[in-house]
């Protein structure tokens, strides 16, 4: 397969259209976001979401080959988005892609939404290379991953409950905040003063790499009940140190269990300042790369489902026949290494 990807992201609350040229780089790339559309219920709304990709994702198509300079014909494959996600989401990314690579006879391949994020740091200049650990932390996962090379993945440890981004969401909820929570709640934690409440780190003093975050946001629940909407700032930079901690400490003892000698962080909570600031500190201690996304290839995006498509449909991945297959959810652990 030769000539330009275009990546196609709809698997949740935003619309993400990309190209990229295995030689080139990436050509243009440009995203909608649905956060107004699902503020006023305070959290996503799968029909709405479903909806406005429809809306959205001819338009972006449009706009970034523009952008790209490309014709349809001028593609070399189409690359979408096939899970975990939103199955209504899913669909409407899955179908366009479909439609587009048949009319044009190009191949097509759906992506996993997790390698794509965990495969987004390679999009900048000093790209990691296997082997390393990834720490995958967004909205519906939380995963410390070995990743021996693409497509060869060891799951070290995941959330037994909660994910890293429904604890900040769940907690700005608590404390009165707006959606999406995370970033208010990084915000309002900035005021806050770091010594009044100290919360746990939850399984951090037992063995092994799994998480759970649901009892850190009913400890935040107890404490503004107790302390009311005055300690709101102080509540929320003791939740945010103790979810940092907690992610560190995980992160240093896969690096050790696994010897690598980088670490990849990568999905939408990856753009918080304090814990970007925590794991480089982490990653100067222990003589560690640590590699990061740019902030606009944190949350959901197309630019990294169209390089894990221009890495896999040029390993000759394609899919057989015209069915539509997309999955609400998808183990990371089922994955191969391209061409296999």
């Amino acid at each position: 397969m030769q000539g330009p990807v275009l990546g196609i992201e709809s698997s949740c609350d935003e619309t993400g259209v990309a190209v990229y040229d295995p030689a080139a780089g990436l050509l243009a790339h440009a995203l909608h976001s649905q956060v107004d559309l699902h503020a006023v219920y305070g959290g996503v709304v799968p029909e709405l979401a479903s909806r406005d990709h429809v809306r959205r994702l001819l338009p972006l198509l449009d706009r970034v080959l523009g952008e790209a300079g490309l014709s349809r014909d001028q593609l070399g494959g189409v690359a979408y988005t096939a899970g975990p996600g939103l199955v209504g989401a899913l669909l409407v990314g899955a179908s366009v892609a479909r439609a587009l690579a048949w009319g044009a006879g190009l191949p097509c391949l759906g992506i996993h939404h997790m390698e794509a994020h965990l495969l987004a740091p390679m999009l900048e200049p000093d790209p990691p290379r296997p082997p390393f650990v990834a720490l995958l932390v967004s909205g519906g996962h939380t995963l410390l991953v070995h990743v021996a090379d693409i497509g060869r993945y060891t799951v070290l440890g995941e959330t037994l409950d909660d994910a890293i981004g429904e604890a900040f969401d769940k907690t700005a909820k608590i404390l009165g905040l707006g959606y999406p929570g995370g970033p208010a709640l990084a915000a309002l934690a900035e005021q806050g003063d770091p010594g009044r409440f100290r919360f746990p780190r939850p399984m951090t003093d037992r063995p092994g790499l799994d998480f759970s975050f649901s009892g850190i946001k009913t400890f935040a629940l107890n404490t503004y009940r107790a302390a009311g909407p005055g300690a709101a700032a102080d509540i929320a930079r003791a939740f945010e140190e103790a979810v940092v901690d907690t992610l560190v400490i995980k992160s240093r003892r896969a690096l050790r269990q696994t010897a690598a000698r980088a670490l990849v962080v990568a999905g939408g909570v990856s753009a918080n300042r304090r814990l970007r600031a925590a794991l480089r500190a982490l990653g100067e201690t222990l003589e560690v790369a640590v590699h990061f996304p740019r902030p606009a290839f944190c949350t959901d995006n197309g630019a990294m489902v169209a390089l894990a498509g221009a890495i896999r449909l040029g390993a000759g991945e394609a899919e057989p026949d015209l069915r539509i297959r997309v999955r609400a959810r998808w183990p990371l652990s089922e994955l191969r290494p391209p061409g296999r």
